[in-house]
């Protein structure tokens, strides 16, 4: 019987919340398409994985197992992706992924100093991945915003950065200066993710006068337009931002990741 990763992966994020809802947050799926790929696993693998009542989820003695098992097999493909990537590039490329918005190009200039050689590649990450994309291979190193999960990562903060309510010029609360989350209240708030339609999907909500985005600074700035008013959210944490690469990753990119470290230590929060 072969296994499918995906039902697998979306199974041990419940075996470790204990909890549909926020597995799905986690995800960044929909809590009835998580139910039913869990579900699905079950009937593939003939056995039950987890109790469910209306209060509360408890994993079977077969769960359990299936959760350490899981967890190992998830980790062992992904790093099987990841060093295929790596074989790929060889030591003659670096690849740096960044989150929308944020800033790289002082660590390309400074890498490209120090080592001439070598090929300097960019990647944007899609709004949700996080550090995925350093995790399976993809990148090498790569500036994200909290949260992400940073399991088997070495990461350095870089600074912090608002968030910022983007709503249309016509909206009732475009009048005020600053915002607090107390004024969203009834207003829906979109954040961006893969259930959102993505930056853009916000963005396009909010014009329409239908609730307000909340994005981060460096990314409600670059969707300003005429028609829409940016508003700061004085009771709202900001972003941190990280620079990230995996624990074990070769010497060269460790090099290159602390000069990118320094680098961008101070770009990121200007």
């Amino acid at each position: 019987m072969d296994l499918d990763l995906r039902k697998l992966r979306y199974f041990v994020a419940v075996a470790e919340e204990l909890h549909f809802g926020r597995a799905a947050e986690r995800l960044l799926i929909a809590q009835p398409v998580l139910s039913r790929q869990v579900m699905a696993l079950e009937r593939e693998i003939g056995v039950g994985l987890l109790d469910r009542t209306s209060r509360h989820v408890a994993l079977t003695p077969a769960g359990e197992r299936l959760a350490d098992e899981g967890r190992s097999l998830l980790a062992s493909a992904t790093t099987a992706v990841r060093r295929t990537h790596e074989a790929a590039r060889g030591l003659e490329r670096l690849v740096i992924g960044f989150a929308p918005g944020l800033r790289v190009a002082p660590a390309v200039a400074a890498i490209g100093e120090v080592a001439p050689e070598l090929d300097v590649a960019l990647i944007e990450l899609v709004w949700y991945e996080g550090a995925d994309a350093v995790r399976d291979g993809r990148a090498d190193i790569a500036v994200v915003r909290e949260p992400f999960d940073d399991d088997g990562l070495m990461s350095v903060p870089l600074g912090a950065e608002p968030k910022l309510a983007v709503l249309s010029a016509h909206h009732r609360l475009a009048g005020k200066r600053r915002l607090r989350m107390r004024d969203l209240e009834g207003e829906g708030p979109f954040e961006a993710d893969r259930r959102c339609a993505g930056i853009e999907g916000t963005v396009e909500l909010a014009a329409s006068g239908r609730g307000v985005a909340i994005l981060p600074r460096s990314v409600a700035t670059l969707y300003a337009r005429p028609g829409l008013v940016l508003r700061p959210i004085v009771d709202r944490e900001p972003l941190g931002i990280h620079l990230v690469r995996m624990s074990g990753a070769h010497d060269r990119v460790r090099e290159l990741f602390e000069l990118a470290a320094e680098t961008l230590d101070a770009s990121q929060s200007a």
